[in-house]
């Protein structure tokens, strides 16, 4: 929800429609796959899902670090609480998998 209310205040350059877009896509698909994810058929499939949840927070990772290298993002505050965020959930994602592969 962060990541959505940030984008609406983006300047609307090319270069920051495009970005805030991908973000939008690559931050909300953690949400929704994580959701399929619990109620996954069997524990492949829940790794399945986590593995692609992990892929969108890279993902979402990526983009934050060049919107803040282009400056993009002008409240470094915000950023930088989302960047903060976004390796947190990667870290919790990454236990969860290593966690579910040695059941």
């Amino acid at each position: 929800m962060s990541i959505i209310k940030t984008c609406k205040y983006l300047d609307k350059s090319f270069a920051s429609e495009h970005l805030s877009k991908q973000l939008i896509r690559s931050s909300t698909s953690v949400a929704l796959n994580y959701g399929e994810a619990r109620g996954g058929e069997s524990t492949r499939d829940y790794l399945h899902k986590m593995k692609i949840c992990l892929k969108e927070l890279r993902e979402s990772y990526i983009n934050l670090k060049i919107q803040k290298g282009a400056g993009l993002i002008s409240n470094i505050l915000v950023l930088e609480q989302l960047i903060d965020e976004n390796n947190q959930l990667i870290s919790i994602f990454v236990v969860s998998t290593k966690n579910t592969k040695t059941r």
